[in-house]
C-alpha cells in the first residue's frame, strides 16, 4: 500500500540555534527538543534524567482521600477486600499490583478476573454475586467500571462497596461508586490525563502508603508492571507515564519479577553465554518495544484462550518454579492464539475480498459468529493494517454480538461508535480502540450507521497511511555522539515515538542484496556528497532491489537503531519507505 510522507513543522531556526548552543548538541537533535515542548536547559535536563520526584501528589485526583479512607477501614475492621479487574495485560498488571501491595499488609484480600466468555469486558453480575457469596464488603476494580452505572447500583443493594480505579472516558453518569478514580472525570482536577488503568492503580498504593508514612522506595518494585501496561495499552508516553515507564524499564531490566523473566524465555532476549558475569540475565537492553512484541501478546494469551487469572498468577508468582510453569501454560496459549488469529484474519479478508460493497466503503464491518472471542480485536489491528480504514470486526459471545473497533492516525472511533449507541447494548474505549456488543438484529443497521458516520466526518488523508517525518537529515551527522544523545530521548511510545529521519537522493554503495523474508540489505550513501556508506535493512521491501542495483537514486525514511553481529555492534538505518527519485 502506498504511504503518504509527512514531515512535521520544523522548528524556528534561531531557537533551535541557541538551544543547540546550550546543550551542545546539533541542530537536529535540539530541534527534535522543541518539537517535544523541550526549550530550556532545565527542561531538557528534566527530559533526559526524569525524576520520580516529579510524579503528581495522588491527592490530587478526584475521591482519591475517600478511597484510601475506604480501605484502611476495611482493614481496621477486617473487611474482605476483592481486586476485581479487566483480562487484558492493563487490568491484570492493575490487579497484580494492587493486589501484591496490600497482601503485603493485610491477609484478607483475594482477586477476581472476569472470564471474557461469559462475563465480558468490565464489572459483571456474576463477579458482584461472587463477591457477595464470599462476603466480601469492598471491591477495588481497576481498568474498568467507569460505565457500570446499573451494575454498581446492583453491588449496594448487596452492601457491597466498590472503588472504581479506571482510565476510560465516562458516560453522561458517573457511577454512584463509594469512590471513582478516573483522571478523564471532568470534574477531576488531576494533572495528568493519561495514565493506564495500571497507573491510576499505582497512584492508589502511592497514595495509601503516603497516609501511612511508608516510603516511596517501597513502590519502585511496582513499576515494572506499570510500564507493562503503559506500553501494551498504547498510551502516551509523556509526563508522568514517561517517568513512571523510565524507571519501571529500570527495574525490568535490573531485577526483573519471575513471572515476566519466565516468560521471556521464550524469546531471544535471555542471555545463554555461561561463565559470564554480566549483572543482567539480558542479551540487551530491554524497551517499550520488546513488551509491545514479546510480553504484552503473552500476557494477553491466557485471557484470550483460556483464563486470565493465569497471567496473574504468572506476575504475582515469586517463585521461580510456579512462573516457569504457569508461563509455558501461557505460551502454549500465545502459539494456539496466534494460530487462530492468522485463521480468522484469512476468513476476514477472504470476507471483504468477495463483497464489493465492504471491498469499496471507507469501513471494514464484518460479522462471523463462530469466530474466537479472544483474537477479534488482534483481527480488526490486522485489517485495520490491510484496508487502512475504521473496523470492527464481531462475533457471537452468548445472546449478543461482541466486538472490537480498530481505527486510522487521527480518527477518533469512540465518538464514530458512539454515534451509533442507540443501536448498542454497551460500549466503550479510546479514541483508536472500542469495544461493543449489541442484539443481533441491530447487526445491519450497524454495519450501515457506522459506514455512514464514518463517510460523513473522515477526512480523505485519514485513508492513507502516513509515515509522519521529523526532520531530514544528513547521513554524515549520523555518528556515536548523535546516536547516544538520540537513545536519551527513550522511552519512546504515542506522543514520543522514535524519531523518524528523511534523507533524499541517495544510492547504494554496490552491496544491495535481498536476505531473510524478501529483506532489503543494503549500505547508503549520498548520491551527491561525499561520506562513508551508512548500514541499513528495509524489512519486507525487496521488491525496491531492481532499480536500486541500477545505480537509481532513491529517497529514504528511517529510523536510526544499533545492530550487534558477531558481538559488534554498529548503527544501521532501519528505512519504514523508499521512493525512487523519477
Amino acid at each position: 500500500m502506498e504511504k503518504r510522507w509527512y514531515i512535521k513543522k520544523q522548528c524556528d531556526a534561531e531557537s533551535v540555534k541557541r538551544l543547540a548552543e546550550k546543550l551542545n548538541i546539533n541542530n537536529y537533535l535540539a530541534n527534535l527538543l522543541i518539537q517535544r515542548g523541550i526549550n530550556d536547559f532545565e527542561g531538557a535536563k528534566n527530559f533526559f534524567r526524569p525524576q520520580l520526584s516529579d510524579i503528581h501528589d495522588p491527592f490530587l485526583m478526584k475521591d482519591m482521600d475517600k478511597a484510601v479512607q475506604r480501605i484502611k477501614n476495611a482493614i481496621k475492621n477486617n473487611e474482605k477486600i476483592l481486586v476485581y479487574g479487566d483480562y487484558d495485560v492493563d487490568g491484570t498488571t492493575a490487579v497484580a499490583t494492587v493486589y501484591l501491595y496490600f497482601k503485603n499488609i493485610y491477609t484478607s484480600v483475594e482477586f477476581y478476573i472476569p472470564d471474557r466468555d461469559t462475563e465480558g469486558y468490565g464489572i459483571s453480575i456474576q463477579g458482584i454475586d461472587f463477591a457477595a457469596k464470599n462476603e466480601v464488603s469492598l471491591v477495588i476494580a481497576l481498568d474498568c467500571g467507569i460505565k457500570a452505572v446499573e451494575k454498581i447500583e446492583y453491588a449496594k443493594s448487596k452492601q457491597i462497596d466498590f472503588i472504581i480505579c479506571d482510565h476510560h472516558r465516562p458516560g453522561n453518569k458517573i457511577p454512584d461508586a463509594y469512590a471513582v478514580l478516573d483522571p478523564k472525570r471532568e470534574d477531576c482536577n488531576y494533572p495528568y490525563k493519561e495514565l493506564s488503568g495500571c497507573g491510576v492503580g499505582f497512584k492508589l498504593i502511592q497514595a495509601y502508603s503516603q497516609k501511612t508514612g511508608e516510603p516511596f522506595k517501597n513502590l519502585e518494585k511496582y513499576l515494572d508492571l506499570v510500564v507493562t501496561s503503559i506500553a501494551s495499552d498504547i498510551v502516551p508516553v509523556t509526563g508522568e507515564n514517561r517517568i513512571l515507564a523510565y524507571y519501571g524499564l529500570k527495574i525490568l531490566n535490573s531485577n526483573p519479577r519471575p513471572g515476566i523473566e519466565a516468560i521471556l524465555k521464550y524469546s531471544n532476549v535471555i542471555r545463554t553465554e555461561t561463565g559470564i558475569n554480566t549483572g543482567n540475565i539480558f542479551n540487551r537492553e530491554l524497551i517499550i518495544n520488546d513488551l509491545v512484541f514479546l510480553v504484552g501478546p503473552r500476557i494477553n494469551a491466557a485471557g484470550r484462550i483460556e483464563s486470565a487469572r493465569n497471567s496473574v498468577k504468572l506476575l504475582i508468582s515469586e517463585n521461580t518454579v510456579t512462573a516457569e510453569r504457569v508461563a509455558e501454560q501461557i505460551n502454549t496459549f500465545n502459539t494456539e492464539r496466534r494460530n487462530l488469529d492468522t485463521q480468522t484474519t484469512q476468513q476476514a479478508l477472504d470476507m471483504i475480498s468477495s463483497n464489493e460493497k465492504l471491498k469499496n466503503g471507507k469501513t471494514t464491518v464484518v460479522f462471523n459468529s463462530g469466530w474466537h472471542k479472544g483474537v477479534i480485536g488482534i483481527v480488526a489491528s490486522r485489517l485495520t493494517e490491510t484496508y487502512y480504514r475504521p473496523t470492527i470486526v464481531l462475533t457471537k459471545s452468548n445472546d449478543l454480538i461482541t466486538g472490537s473497533a480498530r481505527s486510522v492516525k487521527d480518527f477518533d472511533i469512540y465518538d464514530a461508535v458512539d454515534a451509533c449507541s442507540d443501536l448498542l447494548e454497551h460500549f466503550g474505549g479510546h479514541k483508536y480502540a472500542a469495544g461493543l456488543s449489541l442484539k443481533e438484529e441491530n447487526l445491519n443497521a450497524l454495519q450501515e450507521r457506522f459506514e455512514n458516520v464514518v463517510s460523513d466526518t473522515i477526512e480523505d488523508h485519514m485513508l492513507i497511511p502516513e509515515i509522519e517525518i521529523d526532520a531530514k537529515l544528513n547521513l554524515n551527522d549520523i555518528n556515536n555522539k548523535f546516536y547516544r544523545i538520540l537513545k536519551q530521548f527513550a522511552p519512546f511510545g504515542p506522543n514520543n515515538m522514535t524519531p523518524v529521519f528523511q534523507t533524499n537522493g541517495v544510492i547504494d554503495s554496490g552491496y544491495a542484496r535481498i536476505v531473510g523474508n524478501n529483506h532489503l540489505k543494503l549500505n547508503v550513501v549520498h548520491r551527491d556528497i561525499s561520506g562513508y556508506p551508512v548500514s541499513a535493512i528495509a524489512f519486507q521491501q525487496g521488491k525496491h532491489l531492481e532499480y536500486i542495483k541500477k545505480g537509481i537514486p532513491f529517497d529514504i525514511c528511517y529510523h536510526i537503531e544499533e545492530n550487534t553481529w558477531n558481538n559488534k555492534t554498529t548503527i544501521q538505518l532501519n528505512i519504514k519507505d523508499v521512493k525512487p527519485v523519477i
